[in-house]
């Protein structure tokens, strides 16, 4: 399988990469779950462990050598969720197998004070396959959490963007009002 992101930035003002790279994003993660080749190649394979896990993990990964993408597989056993956290890229989701929900936040501060943040959820959505693909900006663009309420597991398929920087986004506790850092070790 190979991706290739066709990306042409028009001449005159500059336009943020994630303008363009987006919607393409979106439109291949979208047609990569209704093929029979990716699925096999891809999704199938994590199915049967999926089951017997407790909590979501990506289960493979391809970064491009330029580091210009990143398609990670992810797999949500009954009951995961991520952390509220955001990214320090665009970023595109599809769910290949089952069914997750996603919950958006937007951030009440103006991110004046270090370590702290305010959220309110602003909407929730159940994605399954034979959706459109979910997207995010980076950062603030994006604050969300992704879990698999249902009791079946489910496969989701990503594709991110360059990192804007050594961090690769920001988890959140709302309970605490808590912002930090989170690294790509």
């Amino acid at each position: 399988m190979t991706l290739a992101l066709n990306i042409e930035k028009p001449t005159g003002l500059p336009i943020p990469l994630e303008v363009t790279a987006l919607p393409e994003a979106a439109s291949f993660l979208t047609r990569s779950v209704t093929d029979p080749e990716f699925l096999g190649t891809l999704v199938s394979p994590f199915l049967e462990r999926a089951e017997r896990e407790a909590g979501w993990y990506v289960a493979s990964r391809h970064d491009a050598p330029d580091g210009s993408y990143s398609l990670q597989v992810f797999v949500w056993p009954s009951g995961s969720w991520t952390k509220i956290h955001d990214h320090s890229s665009w970023g595109a989701l599809c769910c290949a197998f089952g069914s997750v929900v996603e919950e958006r936040y937007e951030r009440l501060d103006d991110g004046s004070v270090a370590d702290h943040a305010r959220l309110r959820r602003i909407w929730q959505r159940k994605w399954r396959r034979g959706d459109i693909a979910s997207t995010v900006l980076p950062y603030d663009g994006g604050i969300h959490r992704i879990g698999n309420p249902s009791e079946s597991p489910a496969i989701s398929i990503h594709l991110y963007g360059p990192q804007l920087g050594a961090v690769d986004g920001r988890d959140y506790d709302p309970s605490r009002e808590y912002v930090c850092d989170r690294r790509d070790d």
